[in-house]
């Protein structure tokens, strides 16, 4: 621990524990024994720790907690009706209510100080009035540009941020009504007047092609171009592989890439030979570490990225393309640098030796998921293929028996389909489908999930940081939200107090086959919690283990490049100093939130760019008829799913033949006059009557 992460935690358990009062800054500093030549610095911690909220300065000039001055820190949720909600930084207290007039300027997204005007009851939301914004989120926003009755204004895409901006015709940049533009706010909302801001960049207008994705891109602040820094850096890098000192030779072993018919970079590759009491594996991971050296200029834009992003038309990579594409990528028949897993396992797919080493590897093949599949299916028989095929039944052998060890443990496993778009290459979607999962699959991620475990394991055991892949178990409130929920449906989850990856799945086997099937997984999954990064290793809820972390991708994930850091200074050198763990200690818990954030980040925008391809496909499918099934149904209609994987709204006013009711006990629309019901799983006809762009918002009626 550092001597400024020292200092911090004093004041905190001076202010907590202490403290009757707040306290001012010099009798902080007394406290702490900060010397007079220390004084600036520990001011400087203190508006760092203010900034953050973790502490509250008054007009007074003194330091308090924000929880014992009846203060709540959080985030504001905002709602396009003009009130919004502060969710607070700590998860015991209650989400509070801030009327129109006690936002105090905030907008969606800001961190704010809150004071409690009164307490959550049973049914209700406690109240708050935004006394202090701690951090802005929207110093840039995408919207609509829109000229009304000589005024210029940008509708904000994001409904939550309720307020307009005003534009000064000065301001405007040329953009015309109706485009699509970057606004820039040069003044915040205040109690009588909106934001004002400039147009900063035209992005065109929707039906344009590719500027449906561009805003996507830009909503997100997503990063398209690399700096010329880090493209010069990078053109240095060599176009051949060349074997350093310590590396193992394993270009003799038969090796292959499995990856998508669309993919350019391959981060891994296996190899897999039949033992006498079971299975060898090797999982060869590109040695991006070896390229990328620590604190270059490409490893500060890779970790300032965080992850590549899979938008529906295109990829913004983390590594420059001559890398990721170029000599990183396992090619075919092309000598390559090589982090190698080596595990032995029984029949019964449970690990017994492993070793690391790096090494020099050369892929004998690149194979497509439908080609494994094909191959092991026996529709696809091309001699040079006959080679490999043995070892993929092995591997298939291999991946199975890993699947089963890993259910028997407890892991959950959901059942839901991936969707994909096709585009024309004017980017305009021609279909859209479930994909379905094949055994190439199953191979590919039972044999790199292993591999992270074995990884984590073994650094956990070294007593050396790093960065893990954690999942906590879901909280007590959404616990009793499931199970209430459940109870619906007859199934009863009494008993259970400490939960157990076992009762999840047990829930989603219970509903395989039943209406509410889709239901109950969409439920379920939300009950659970997100994974994250993190410097503990606390545990995988979801893969039911002890150890994990990710270590399988460093071309496009951030974490896994570390990782390989961490596990090549042990590899090397058997240990890693005092100093480097230090280094490590101090660096890792920044990495884990900034990679966390931008997973959620990419995440976000991934999915929204393939919802505005949903809406445009169905846009031009107004009046058309479709078969789907209700996905869930709400008080003020249901949601129909396609069999494309399109949802879209049946309200409840287009129901005509009779008044219908929300009946919460039974999750159902049901006729007044009629007793006719609307249950998830039913299977229904619907017309395609709107499809908008601007809310992506797709709407049905019942044919």
């Amino acid at each position: 621990m550092t001597s400024a992460e020292k200092d911090r935690q004093a004041v905190l358990q001076y202010v907590q524990e202490k403290a009757r009062k707040p306290v001012t800054a010099a009798e902080l500093a007394d406290a702490c024994g900060i010397s007079a030549s220390q004084m600036s610095k520990f001011l400087d911690m203190l508006q760092a720790m203010e900034r953050q909220g973790l502490l509250v300065k008054t007009r007074a000039g003194r330091y308090g907690i924000p929880a014992r001055m009846n203060l709540a820190v959080g985030t504001v949720q905002g709602n396009p009706r003009g009130f919004a909600f502060l969710i607070p930084d700590d998860e015991e207290q209650e989400d509070l209510f801030l009327s129109p007039v006690h936002t105090g300027g905030a907008m969606h997204g800001d961190r704010v100080v809150a004071r409690i005007h009164s307490c959550p009851r049973a049914g209700e939301k406690g109240e708050a009035e935004v006394i202090r914004i701690l951090e802005r989120a929207n110093r840039r926003l995408v919207g609509t540009f829109e000229c009304e009755q000589g005024a210029n204004y940008v509708v904000p895409d994001e409904s939550r941020i309720w307020h307009d901006i005003l534009i000064p015709k000065s301001k405007s940049a040329g953009a015309k009504h109706k485009e699509k533009v970057v606004a820039e706010l040069t003044r915040w909302p205040q109690m009588r007047r909106g934001p004002e801001g400039k147009v900063v960049e035209r992005i065109g207008c929707f039906g344009e092609p590719g500027v449906d994705v561009a805003v996507v891109i830009k909503k997100y602040g997503l990063a398209e171009k690399f700096p010329s820094r880090v493209l010069a850096d990078a053109a240095g890098v060599p176009d051949t592989a060349v074997a350093d000192k310590g590396r193992k030779d394993l270009r003799e072993l038969l090796t292959v890439t499995i990856d998508g018919a669309d993919a350019r970079d391959f981060d891994d590759a296996i190899s897999v030979a039949r033992l006498p009491e079971g299975w060898r594996l090797w999982v060869h991971i590109a040695d991006v570490s070896h390229y990328v050296p620590e604190g270059s200029a490409i490893d500060q834009e890779a970790a300032r990225r965080g992850t590549s992003v899979y938008l529906v038309d295109r990829v913004l990579p983390m590594l420059p393309e001559r890398l990721s594409n170029g000599i990183c990528s396992l090619q075919p028949g092309e000598d390559r640098l090589a982090f190698s897993v080596r595990m032995d396992f029984t029949v019964a797919g449970e690990r017994r030796e492993y070793e690391f080493c790096r090494s020099v590897i050369r892929s004998d093949a690149r194979l497509t998921y439908q080609q494994v599949t094909h191959l092991l299916e026996g529709k696809q028989t091309e001699l040079e293929k006959q080679a490999i095929l043995p070892m993929l039944r092995e591997a298939a052998g291999l991946a199975e028996a890993l699947h089963s060890h890993r259910l028997q443990s407890g892991a959950v496993e959901f059942d839901f389909s991936e969707e994909k778009v096709e585009l024309d290459q004017d980017g305009r979607p021609v279909r859209i489908y479930p994909a379905v999962r094949t055994i190439a699959d199953q191979i590919i991620e039972e044999m790199m999930i292993i591999c992270n475990q074995t990884v984590a394991e073994h650094i956990f055991w070294a007593k050396v940081p790093s960065l893990y892949r954690v999942h906590e178990e879901p909280s007590g409130s959404d616990w009793e939200d499931l199970r209430s929920f459940l109870a619906h449906f007859g199934y009863r989850l009494s008993g259970v107090r400490r939960i157990h990856p076992r009762h999840i799945q047990a829930v989603l086997n219970w509903a395989r086959g039943r209406r509410e099937e889709e239901l109950v997984n969409t439920v379920v999954l939300r009950t659970m919690q997100k994974a994250r990064y993190a410097p503990e290793c606390i545990g995988h809820f979801g893969l039911a283990t002890r150890f994990y972390t990710h270590f399988t991708a460093p071309i496009r994930r951030y974490p896994d490049l570390i990782v390989h850091r961490i596990l090549s200074e042990l590899v090397k050198q058997g240990t890693m100093s005092k100093q480097r763990i230090s280094f490590w200690e101090s660096r890792l818990p920044a990495i884990a939130l900034t990679c966390s954030e931008a997973e959620l980040t990419a995440s976000m925008a991934e999915r929204e760019s393939v919802e505005i391809k949903k809406v445009q496909y169905m846009k031009e499918r107004l009046g058309e008829v479709f078969t789907g099934l209700i996905a869930m149904v709400v008080p003020f209609g249901f949601f129909v799913r396609l069999e494309n994987t399109v949802e879209g709204l049946v309200h409840v006013s287009s129901l005509h033949d009779d008044y219908y009711h929300f009946q919460e006990a039974r999750l159902a629309l049901v006729g007044e006059r009629t007793g006719r019901q609307f249950q998830n799983g039913e299977a229904v006809r619907v017309q395609v009557t709107r499809a908008s762009l601007e809310d992506r918002q797709i709407d049905f009626i019942l044919v």
